[in-house]
């Protein structure tokens, strides 16, 4: 904590050569969703910014976004932690604990005050005064708005995080929510999934890290770059929504030629996140790639949206969703056999113009 790098320092602290800060700089710019176009900038600012200072608490959760974070590859966990961010407090992944380590985190708050970024994962418990989640022999809930106070930034890791998770689902005994509701008026940069891709986690905060702001958000807080997009819309299963051709059991002969999962309760068309694009285990598959319908863990309540195996209201705004597809289907015949005519017209066009053009020089060479 002393002693404060850049990245640029760190590399070089530890043998690495020019060439692989600045493929590292590369892979960080593709990580964040900007174009090629910002490497100059990300290179700059990894020369020049010291290391941000991160503190990460843990509420009312299972520890499975520190799970997930810690299983990013591009860049590896161990590399974002040594060279890139200066984390100073993490029940998980810190060597210290008990009192010296809760001590360091009040020491980190003073310290830093103003500049350092704070991840949340984990749902704020609220009823019986917060007893049901305690850290550091106190309320989860002093401990965040303490360690809020002070922060540059804030995101909130997971779905607890973001909106209470399984904590909160019906009854909800310990009066869980999201953290949003007690941290007052700071933004906050919502980074929802049960748990979320690694990836997506190490984008947001390097993206706060080096440009010193939030990335650009939603209407919901969310990062664009990440959550932009719904499962529907990446989906390689798309065209058979598209076609109307549904799987109607995990083994029908439908399911095994990769249909569209919908009727098994997928909810893709609702979800936003990356899994259809990043995808999980180092891009390799994610849920729907393995024949198992997207449960829609980045969105609010989710947990109480079950059985998951149930299907999306079979009426929505478009008429009977069986109908869809087949509808889409027509549409899309109609469409092509549309651009061809078109196309057929436009060159015939184009020929006659050509043809025309050759009279005119013909005559003109005489």
């Amino acid at each position: 904590m002393e002693k404060r790098e850049t990245m640029w320092e760190s590399y070089r602290r530890r043998g690495l050569s020019r060439r692989t800060f600045i493929k590292g700089c590369v892979a960080l710019t593709s990580l964040m969703g900007l174009s090629s176009g910002m490497v100059s900038k990300v290179v700059e600012a990894a020369e020049t910014k010291q290391l941000p200072v991160v503190i990460w608490i843990h509420g009312h959760e299972c520890t499975g976004c520190d799970e997930s974070f810690i299983r990013s590859a591009a860049p590896l966990a161990s590399d974002l932690i040594l060279n890139n961010v200066a984390l100073e407090y993490d029940h998980l992944l810190s060597a210290g604990s008990g009192e010296p380590f809760e001590e360091h985190l009040e020491k980190t708050i003073q310290a830093y005050n103003g500049k350092y970024i704070l991840a949340v994962e984990g749902a704020v418990a609220t009823k019986g005064s917060g007893i049901y989640c305690m850290s550091g022999g106190h309320p989860f809930l002093e401990t965040l708005q303490r360690a809020a106070k002070g922060a540059a930034a804030i995101i909130a890791y997971g779905t607890c995080a973001v909106s209470g998770g399984i904590q909160s689902a019906a009854p909800n005994p310990t009066g869980s929510a999201g953290i949003g509701h007690f941290i007052g008026a700071k933004d906050v940069v919502n980074v929802p999934g049960c748990p979320p891709i690694p990836e997506v986690m190490t984008g947001v905060v390097m993206h706060v890290a080096l440009f010193g702001k939030l990335p650009p958000l939603d209407s919901q807080g969310r990062p664009k770059q990440f959550y932009g997009n719904r499962i529907h819309d990446t989906c390689y299963r798309r065209p058979f929504f598209d076609a109307g051709l549904f799987a109607d059991s995990y083994d029908d002969a439908g399911s095994k030629a990769g249909w569209c999962l919908y009727k098994l309760g997928c909810r893709g068309p609702e979800t936003y996140n990356s899994c259809g694009n990043i995808r999980w285990f180092q891009g390799m598959s994610y849920p729907v790639q393995s024949g198992a319908p997207c449960i829609g863990c980045a969105n609010a309540n989710f947990w109480n949206q079950g059985p998951f195996s149930d299907r999306l209201p079979k009426y929505g705004p478009l008429g009977d969703i069986d109908k869809i597809g087949a509808g889409l289907a027509v549409a899309t015949t109609a469409g092509v056999a549309a651009h061809g005519v078109l196309s057929v017209y436009q060159r015939s066009r184009r020929d006659a113009e050509a043809a025309e053009s050759d009279e005119v020089k013909g005559g003109e060479d005489k």
